[in-house]
């Protein structure tokens, strides 16, 4: 195999793993935009996912529809859950106080999750059996495909939901102008734990379908979150398109470098590549606000 053609597989590789960050990046954007707040318990929502979604296909044998449905579904539940009973009853705090509330509720998170499935390691069976897609001279597993796919249909309905529902459009109103969008009536409270639940069952989706690609364990969750972090800021941290730019570059980098270099620089690839962007990002600029949903 040439160079060219081991570039391709890189690339290949790497829009599977970034298009895992784009969806952690998106939830982390939305809740950022209604909140204020960057959400370090959102790589545990995938890890939630993966684990959920290996627990109701594995050992309940439920359809591989419903069973997708019913984790996104628990984990925007448990999204919504953190922002009630724990973040809005300090919303008065400082944002940075905020912030380590949300990583103590991700260090929480991971301790029920090692007290209910353990220190195991879990995999999942993919979701369509069958050889490998061969694309030019890249192999693309069909696994791959539901993952780019399922990153595609979220982020596309989650546009739709912004910008042609009214609850969509109440979540934007409270990204842009909180103060406005509550003299129109609008409980920011409530937006604030949709974007929760949303930035939820964005993780729970991107954990499910990733759990055939890589062993789901209860602290696979950390690592996940950060690199979701990564890619918001790459994108700007408000820009929802500058989000899945950014996941899908930073996965493309990292499995680029993982080939070219070593497996052990993946991790550090993704923070250099985080000391080449300015807080604007790809898309941002230096006077953006919170709207970019």
């Amino acid at each position: 195999m040439d160079f060219q053609d081991q570039l391709l597989q890189y690339v290949v590789t790497g829009l599977t793993t970034g298009a895992i960050y784009a969806l952690l990046a998106v939830g982390l954007v939305a809740i950022y935009n209604v909140t204020g707040i960057i959400n370090f318990a959102q790589g545990e929502s995938a890890m939630l996912g993966a684990l959920i979604m290996v627990s109701l296909r594995s050992k309940l044998d439920l359809p591989l529809p419903l069973a997708f449905v019913l984790t996104a579904g628990v984990v925007a539940a448990v999204g919504a859950i953190l922002h009630w009973l724990v973040i809005r009853p300090a919303r008065n705090a400082s944002t940075i106080t905020l912030i380590i509330i949300t990583i103590g509720a991700s260090i929480a998170i991971r301790g029920a999750a090692l007290v209910v499935w353990g220190t195991d390691s879990y995999l999942l069976p993919a979701f369509t059996r069958g050889r490998p897609i061969q694309l030019w001279s890249a192999m693309v597993r069909l696994q791959s495909l539901w993952v780019l796919g399922t990153a595609l249909v979220s982020v596309a309905g989650l546009y739709l939901f912004f910008q042609h529902t009214m609850l969509g459009k109440a979540v934007r109103a409270c990204a842009v102008n909180r103060l406005a969008a509550q003299l129109m009536g609008i409980s920011h409270d409530r937006m604030a734990t949709l974007s929760f639940a949303l930035g939820g069952a964005l993780g729970a989706a991107a954990g499910a379908v990733i759990a055939p690609i890589t062993y789901a364990t209860y602290d696979m969750g950390a690592m996940l979150g950060l690199k979701g972090f990564v890619a918001a800021i790459m994108g700007g941290l408000t820009s929802s398109l500058g989000a899945v730019a950014g996941g899908f570059l930073l996965g493309v980098l990292e499995a680029t470098g993982v080939g070219l270099i070593s497996s052990g620089a993946k991790d550090a690839i993704a923070f250099a590549v985080l000391l080449v962007f300015r807080p604007s990002g790809l898309f941002g600029t230096r006077q953006d606000v919170h709207g970019g949903l």
